[in-house]
């Protein structure tokens, strides 16, 4: 849906958070999810949707009878597509993914084979009726311990300029805009807003880079570099940000300073644990074990004074805080619902939310928005008592509150 804010931007949920790998189950979860939460949120006015499709589900939604299919569902229900999540390639729910979820990165051919077939099928999808600029939000380059070298950091920038020669190339051809859009996260290349800086101004836009595509589309000189740095942005993840202790606003600016787009924005909360050095400590160590499930990565970041300290995983800050060594503070990258301020002795990383939300009602910071709380499924079960159509249309009915005032 479109909210009248600055840019008018258009929010809508990811869904993502349904396990199906297959485009039957993707198809099957649009109409058992999808349609009771746009009738919850928006019965009288056209719902977006933020489509995931792994690399299976996209290759066989590229059959052209399938896609017209869904282009006809679509309209026919009062849905239409913005954005994808192109971040998981493979299976995202059931089994362990942890930090394989960054597989293939943008290292490798198959991960802008996949992005390529998503932008081909975005742009067959996109709404007809209004220049809606399409978005695909991807994985922060690479896991952090893959990248080794210098050779490994040209490598995915030449991948990523490869993908924005296609969508040039798709441009042209449908007239369709599509935008790539990195995501920052906790322990991957791309983990600090200063880690995007550092990439896009050294790497992505230099000048041997901006030959590979150049070379691929015809374009040349200042073309080349305002195309790539109009169509290639940071999706800005809020639970990621308020993980890494970054203030909102000065992480939006540092982007804008840079000359960086923030082309999606994902409304996400993360998990705050204090610590006070009474007896109640022990009893939060054993609440947190249950968010230490074995399904996703779930970085953490621990305040010491002015110091901060990660760790790749939960279990793992977990088995070192058990001899006692405990932070004064430290927010864990695991999804929790946006309108739950407090989870037990915890708190979620909601503030933060609500000040990038002020932030767009007072200029247009970026032009679409997706609700992303995946977790859905591995929350302890005290956090998880609503049906997941409820959930949904609670966390839309929350920003739409704030972002309405």
């Amino acid at each position: 849906m479109r909210l009248l804010l600055p840019g008018t931007p258009h929010l809508t949920y990811c869904t993502n958070i349904h396990p199906g790998e297959s485009w039957a189950e993707v198809q099957r979860n649009l109409e058992r999810f999808t349609l009771p939460v746009k009738q919850a949120i928006s019965p009288d006015q056209p719902f977006g949707v933020g489509l995931r499709l792994s690399a299976r589900a996209a290759a066989q939604l590229a059959i052209p009878a399938e896609l017209e299919r869904l282009r006809e569902f679509l309209l026919s229900n009062g849905l239409y597509v913005f954005t994808f999540n192109g971040f998981p390639y493979g299976p995202f729910h059931g089994e362990p993914v942890k930090e394989e979820v960054y597989l293939p990165d943008w290292t490798d051919p198959a991960r802008l084979d996949y992005t390529d077939r998503l932008a081909d099928i975005m742009a067959a999808l996109l709404p007809g009726d209004e220049q809606v600029t399409g978005t695909i939000s991807t994985v922060p380059g690479a896991f952090r311990e893959a990248v080794r070298s210098e050779t490994t950091v040209e490598m995915m920038a030449t991948m990523i300029a490869r993908h924005a020669a296609h969508l040039y190339r798709v441009g042209e051809e449908t007239g369709r805009r599509i935008a790539l859009a990195l995501e920052p996260e906790p322990c991957c290349y791309l983990e600090v807003t200063g880690d995007a800086v550092d990439f896009f101004q050294d790497h992505l836009w230099r000048r041997s880079t901006l030959q590979v595509f150049e070379a691929l589309t015809g374009l040349s000189g200042g073309s080349a570099e305002e195309f790539m740095r109009d169509q290639v942005g940071i999706c800005f993840d809020t639970c990621h940000m308020a993980v890494e202790y970054e203030g909102c606003e000065p992480a939006v600016r540092a982007l804008q300073g840079a000359g960086i787009r923030i082309t999606k924005a994902q409304i996400t909360a993360g998990l705050e644990i204090a610590f006070d050095g009474t007896r109640e400590d022990e009893a939060r160590l054993t609440a947190l074990h249950a968010f230490a499930e074995g399904v996703y990565l779930h970085q953490v970041v621990e305040k010491r004074g002015d110091e901060l300290r990660r760790h790749a995983d939960l279990p793992t800050a977990l088995e070192l805080w058990s001899a006692g060594d405990l932070p004064e503070e430290c927010r864990v990258h695991f999804h929790v619902p946006v309108f739950r301020e407090e989870l037990g002795p915890f708190r979620g990383t909601q503030g933060y939310v609500a000040e990038f939300l002020e932030l767009l009602r007072r200029e247009p910071v970026a032009p679409h928005l997706e609700l992303e709380t995946y977790t859905w499924d591995v929350l302890p079960e005290a956090y998880r008592r609503e049906s997941i159509v409820d959930a949904v249309a609670g966390e839309l009915r929350w920003v739409l509150d704030r972002v309405r005032g």
